[in-house]
């Protein structure tokens, strides 16, 4: 087995150059004289685990199996680029939701996972893969957002929106903190954070039909469900409780909370390193959802395992993903190089037993919708996310979810 570190490319000539000198796309490799190598890309923090657990796969089969580190915001981009120029590899890791761009390019193929593969899955995971009735990949981990609380300040987790708002409140009025709540808005807004209370407050961006497809013909923002749920945020806003505010962002929210100032924090899996390193006792619990209204339903992200379309080893590719990604003992490597929530049930069942953190992240997350993977999303985000934010600093709810409304609408065809 070889292990390569392949820089990020960018533009097809690049990728070619990449794959001829890597053995990219499979096919005799003159270095070693293998007569096949399965070539996977992977983000470098996955790298090393997959490159051991593909050891016996490739003792099995007598093949070579090269893996090529690319930085994770990369891969998308570059498969596509190299699908292309016909340099692509037999397999990469991606996001869930790149699944409708990647089939609509015809980038990646159908997966064949047996039934009891499948059923050793969360069941939210496979379908948040499927499209168009196929599954695409195979998923290995999930990650969704969820509250955070300093817990000396905020002993008990709040069962309702307003009974966080009620002890933040207090606990700022008497001097303990400066923010009731740290959750990044943004001049530009977050539209990845903000859909669990959107939700909650009965708010929804696509509809889905009988099988649970998008349908990004049911464009929601300009109902009077969505807009009756912003006009329920924007009652926290700069104009009304100034629980959300566009000062704080990305830049500052983890910040705020890490140094105290805030008793209560909406974090996600990337901000537990800084957790466990800073001074402050926390504990996780599920968003709180408005009092009377649904459950908070944060975006839930999947990242899975792909077989490109027209590789030169599609049938090893198929055999790899349907019998040794699927693995509790490959997903638990996985785990031990980044820590993300399992989505194969053995092995989430086995590090939720040695780590709480990932109990209370996975339960933070049961009530979550998976983020839409139709090519639609990515016109949503600027425009609905922009309004959102106008909204919080005080602009007129109705007209500007229509707003938004009629610009995703012209950007989509819908």
């Amino acid at each position: 087995m070889r292990f390569r570190s392949a820089p990020a490319v960018a533009g097809i000539a690049a990728i070619a150059l990449m794959a001829t000198a890597c053995g990219g796309g499979g096919g005799e490799d003159t270095e070693s004289g293998a007569e096949t190598t399965l070539v996977i890309w992977s983000d470098p923090e996955r790298a090393a685990a997959i490159e051991t657990a593909a050891q016996e796969f490739a003792e099995t089969n007598g093949v070579e199996v090269d893996v090529q580190e690319l930085a994770f915001g990369d891969i998308q981009g570059d498969l596509l680029n190299a699908h292309q120029a016909g340099n692509a590899p037999d397999i990469f890791i991606g996001a869930h939701d790149w699944t409708g761009n990647l089939v609509r390019n015809g980038a990646v193929q159908p997966v064949e996972l047996p039934q009891d593969r499948a059923a050793a899955l969360d069941e939210t995971s496979v379908q948040a893969l499927t499209y168009d009735s196929q599954l695409f990949g195979v998923p290995y981990s999930q990650e969704n957002i969820f509250l955070m609380r300093n817990t000396e300040l905020a002993p008990d987790a709040p069962e309702t929106f307003e009974e966080l708002v009620e002890v933040g409140t207090t606990l700022k009025e008497d001097g303990e903190t400066s923010e009731v709540l740290s959750m990044a808005v943004g001049q530009e807004g977050d539209p990845y954070r903000m859909n669990a209370l959107f939700a909650s407050a009965g708010g929804y961006l696509f509809g889905q039909d009988a099988d649970g497809n998008w349908d990004p013909d049911d464009l929601g923002l300009n109902t009077d469900e969505s807009i009756a749920a912003m006009e329920k945020i924007a009652e926290y806003g700069e104009e009304g409780e100034g629980v959300l505010r566009r000062s704080i962002d990305t830049q500052n929210d983890a910040a705020l909370f890490f140094d105290g100032e805030a008793p209560f924090f909406i974090a996600g899996p990337w901000n537990i390193g800084d957790a466990d390193a800073s001074d402050i006792d926390y504990a996780i619990s599920p968003i709180p959802g408005f009092e009377g209204e649904g459950p908070a339903s944060p975006y839930i992200g999947y990242q899975a395992f792909f077989v490109t379309e027209g590789g030169a080893n599609s049938a090893l590719a198929q055999e790899f993903l349907a019998n040794h990604v699927t693995d509790a003992d490959f997903i638990l490597s996985l785990y031990e190089a980044d820590p993300r929530t399992p989505v194969q049930l053995e092995a989430l069942e086995e590090v939720s037993a040695d780590d709480a953190n990932i109990a209370a992240i996975a339960e933070a997350g049961a009530e979550g919708t998976p983020m839409p993977s139709i090519p639609e999303m990515g016109e949503t985000w600027e425009p609905l996310g922009k309004a959102e934010a106008a909204i919080i600093g005080g602009a007129d709810v109705r007209e500007t979810m229509e707003s938004a409304h009629d610009t995703i609408a012209e950007k989509i065809g819908g």
